[in-house]
C-alpha cells in the first residue's frame, strides 16, 4: 500500500471509527464463529489482527489466547475508543498498535523457539496486498484469512467494486477466491480450508457507516437501479419501489498453514 493510499484509508475510516467500534454486524456473525473456531483448534498462543477496523475480531480472540495485537492503519482517536471497549470488556491481553500493514510491530514477530507463540490470525481488509504486502502473511507460521471475494463474472464485479467505491473512496478493489490463494501461497503458506459466506449488508447502517451525503448517497441508490439485472442479482440486492434495502456481501475465509 502506497504513502498516499494509507492517508486515503486513514482519512475515510479514521472518522468513522466510532460506527465500526459499535456495529453490531461486526461484532458476531458467521464469519467470526469460524475464525474462532479454527483459532481454537489450533490452540493459538498468540495473535495479530491486522486491519483491526473496530476490534471485533481481536477482541474475540482475547478470550482464548494469551496475548492479541490489533493492528490498524487508523490512529489514536480510535485505539481509544477500542481500548475503552477493552476496558467494558476486561480484556486486558488486547494491545491496538496504529500502522501500514506492511510493517507488523516488532513485538510480535512470531517466536521459532515455541510452535505455539508462532500462530497467528490475520484477519479482514479489504485492501487489496501488493507484492510488498504479502510480507504480511509471510512472517505467519499460520494465518486466517478473511475479506471480501469478487465473483467470476466481470460484469458483476464492475458494479459492485463501482458501489463500493461509490460508498468508500479509498477502496481499491476486491479479489477471486484463486487470487487469494495465490497471494498465500507466494508467502509460503498451504491452503488448508476455505468457505464462502454470504454476509448481509442493511443498505441505511452500511451507506451511513460511511457518512455519505444525501446527494452522494441518491446518486449510488440510482446506479444501483439503473445496473442490469443478472449484476444485483449476483448479489441479491432487495429493492422496494423507494429505496434499497439490502444485500449480500461475499466474505472468503481462507486458513493455511507454513509447510
Amino acid at each position: 500500500m502506497s504513502e498516499e493510499q494509507a492517508r486515503r484509508v486513514q482519512a475515510q475510516f479514521g472518522a468513522s471509527a466510532a460506527a465500526y467500534v459499535t456495529s453490531p454486524l461486526h461484532a458476531a456473525g458467521e464469519d467470526l464463529d469460524r475464525l474462532l473456531a479454527w483459532g481454537a483448534a489450533r490452540r493459538a498462543d498468540r495473535v495479530l489482527d491486522v486491519a483491526t477496523g473496530g476490534g471485533h475480531t481481536a477482541l474475540a480472540f482475547a478470550g482464548i489466547v494469551r496475548r492479541v495485537v490489533a493492528y490498524d492503519l487508523t490512529g489514536a482517536d480510535a485505539d481509544e475508543r477500542r481500548a475503552r471497549t477493552c476496558r467494558t470488556r476486561s480484556a486486558a491481553n488486547v494491545d491496538f498498535v496504529a500502522g501500514m500493514p506492511t510493517r507488523c510491530p516488532s513485538g510480535t514477530s512470531p517466536s521459532t523457539s515455541s510452535p505455539a507463540g508462532r500462530r497467528r490470525i490475520i484477519s479482514p481488509t479489504s485492501r487489496p496486498p501488493s507484492v510488498r504486502s504479502t510480507a504480511s502473511f509471510g512472517r505467519a507460521a499460520r494465518c486466517c484469512c478473511r475479506t471480501s471475494s469478487a465473483t467470476t463474472t466481470p460484469d458483476a464485479n464492475a458494479f459492485i467494486l463501482e458501489v463500493e467505491k461509490r460508498r468508500d473512496p479509498s477502496h481499491v478493489r476486491s479479489y477471486r477466491a484463486a487470487q487469494w490463494k495465490a497471494f498465500l501461497r507466494a508467502a509460503g503458506l498451504t491452503v488448508i480450508e476455505d468457505s464462502l459466506i454470504w454476509k448481509l449488508r442493511e443498505w441505511n447502517e452500511w451507506t451511513g457507516r460511511m457518512r455519505m451525503s444525501a446527494e452522494a448517497r441518491r446518486d449510488l441508490e440510482d446506479f444501483v437501479r439503473r445496473a442490469p439485472e443478472r449484476c444485483r442479482a449476483a448479489f441479491e440486492f432487495r429493492l422496494t419501489r423507494d429505496a434499497v434495502v439490502s444485500f449480500n456481501d461475499r466474505q472468503i475465509l481462507i486458513r493455511a498453514d507454513r509447510d
